[in-house]
């Protein structure tokens, strides 16, 4: 079983991906596990199933579930002002044709979640600049967003969407309404519930020795670029919400069984969280419209029976898919920056639910993986 998904994620390596581990569940599971090429390509060190990895973006589910968690007791409403809860982003302004001007709008906190508060994933702005530089580069995660909110808007709040620092903000609200520091808040409600002993979103110096070698494409090959997270990780003491987490593929899969399996959160929120949010002129700006529609923080069914999954991805390249319509979730671990199956990795699910339902999506695959160029696997 899984031959053909085993032949497909084996032929990232010759298109230059270090290694790999896959894992997938259905129905509580494990039904495989596949790993294969090097976590050191430099010691000739294979993937064992045990590294630890900056998973990136993969960060951004875990934030927004420890935000819900929050929602469900009733401590915010998706509707209100993230002014009222930090005052430094009550008098924004935004960049129009005629120049900066004060925002019109306000931002809410649904805005955070939904990628559509008006901000960029520019860690290297002005204000951000400033920040690093005024504090010796030891901003706390708060400390941060008190420079984060001088810097003019993109657009006007709910306007369209944009990836960006959103999750990094709604971090830091979890951080002001629960009263921890958000790394604490995540590993005793989300880290500690469900074993996950190897993820941390502030990983000490003295551990950075256990993250696995982390590489980015250039040149048509991998080159080693140390282990930190970068650029995201913009002060010592700042816990990126969307792009900090470490974890590895055994703790990785605890967290999205645990949403799965409705651990983490209610039903009934696991529902909103996957229910597409996008306006018309929200989604003309979305990057993944044509399979998915945008939920609470990760992509989400629209509608299309082929991609009932919701999830996301992160930049060096890992990937996680949930099916609960199915009772499906996997996630795919590895550690290559600018990587070029970072297209591909999507289709991952597919080919699990192919071979799990059996229902005759290979010959469909194939056309796609053809249609995306020089790409073709006979199966």
């Amino acid at each position: 079983m899984f031959e053909r998904l085993k032949k497909f994620c084996d032929s990232f390596l010759d298109l230059g991906l270090p290694g790999f581990d896959l894992v997938v569940y259905k129905d509580g599971e494990c039904v495989l596990r596949h790993m294969k090429g090097y976590s050191d390509l430099e010691n000739k060190i294979k993937v064992n199933g045990k590294e630890r990895y900056n998973v990136y973006s993969c960060s951004k589910p875990i934030t927004c579930v420890a935000a819900l968690q929050l929602w469900e007791k009733g401590l915010f409403s998706l509707e209100d002002k993230l002014s009222d809860y930090m005052p430094e982003f009550s008098e924004m302004t935004v960049k129009t044709e005629e120049g900066i001007k004060k925002a019109e709008n306000p931002i809410l906190i649904k805005h955070l979640f939904e990628m559509t508060a008006g901000f960029s994933y520019n860690v290297n702005s002005p204000e951000l600049l400033r920040c690093r530089e005024e504090t010796n580069d030891n901003a706390s995660t708060l400390e941060v967003m008190k420079y984060l909110a001088k810097e003019p808007l993109l657009f006007e709040p709910g306007e369209r969407w944009e990836y960006s620092l959103c999750h990094d903000v709604l971090a830091a609200l979890v951080e002001v309404i629960s009263g921890e520091k958000f790394e604490d808040y995540v590993k005793k409600h989300i880290f500690d519930v469900l074993g996950m002993s190897n993820s941390t979103f502030m990983l000490p110096e003295d551990e950075l020795g256990t993250i696995a070698a982390q590489y980015r494409f250039e040149n048509g090959k991998p080159v080693n670029v140390g282990k930190h997270i970068f650029p995201y990780k913009m002060c010592r003491e700042y816990a990126s919400g969307g792009a900090g987490c470490v974890s590895s593929v055994d703790d990785y899969i605890k967290f999205l069984e645990g949403l799965r399996k409705n651990i983490l959160l209610k039903p009934d929120t696991v529902k909103l969280m996957q229910t597409d949010r996008l306006t018309p002129s929200q989604r003309d700006t979305y990057w993944t419209r044509e399979t998915h529609g945008y939920g609470l923080g990760v992509r989400c069914s629209k509608g299309d029976p082929r991609y009932v999954d919701f999830g996301w991805g992160g930049a060096a390249c890992s990937f996680l898919a949930v099916d609960t319509q199915n009772n499906i979730s996997l996630f795919f671990g590895t550690h290559l920056l600018s990587s070029p199956v970072q297209g591909l990795r999507s289709k991952i699910y597919r080919f699990v639910r192919a071979e799990i339902l059996d229902n005759n999506e290979f010959e469909e695959l194939q056309e796609e993986l053809k249609a995306l160029g020089n790409y073709n696997l006979t199966y």
